[in-house]
């Protein structure tokens, strides 16, 4: 792979920047939701503590928490309902051949293993990732909440609640939300 491969791939990833949270815009009408890129990043921190003190492999829940989104700097971000799961697997699928061809042949079977492995939820830490997932949303919408008190975030706060299982990360969400 040539450093020009590499540029492609930091560049690709790098459209999460620019790729706005759809549920923030389309449900609480923000003009400046946070990016897909602002989301990850603090999942990204919150698996390194949270596997760290659970002693988990660190560097792979950080590396699912990294990459967990990076599709959708082809496909975009979606709201549940708008995409079947089978499609939106799919297509984000597709999406991630696509975007790891620009690394090295073993790193792009790791990247994609590490992704596959979070989306199907097959290990510890794919499970913890996919738990901070929805925490992190919850954290989001309540820092919504505070800026722009008459949004309603209630519905941000039900999903995270039904989704995560874990006792620890569900006390963490009645805390954010008290």
């Amino acid at each position: 792979m040539s450093r020009a491969d590499l540029l492609r791939f930091f560049r690709n990833a790098g459209r999460l920047k620019s790729e706005p949270r759809r549920g923030w815009m389309m449900k609480l009408e923000l003009p400046y939701p946070e990016s897909v890129a602002d989301h990850s990043y603090r999942v990204a921190l919150m698996a390194m503590v949270y596997s760290d003190e659970r002693g988990l492999d660190t560097g792979k829940a950080m590396r699912m928490a990294l990459l967990h989104d990076v599709p959708e700097a082809i496909v975009g971000d979606s709201m549940p309902g708008e995409r079947t799961p089978s499609g939106k697997r799919r297509l984000e699928s597709r999406a991630m051949r696509t975007i790891v061809r620009d690394v090295p042949p073993p790193l792009a079977e790791l990247y994609l293993k590490a992704w596959d492995e979070y989306e199907r939820g097959t290990s510890p830490e794919a499970k913890l990732v996919k738990q901070l997932d929805k925490v992190e949303m919850a954290m989001q919408a309540m820092e919504y909440r505070e800026r722009y008190p008459r949004k309603d975030v209630k519905e941000f706060m039900s999903t995270a609640r039904r989704t995560v299982r874990d006792p620890e990360l569900l006390r963490a969400i009645d805390e954010i939300d008290a």
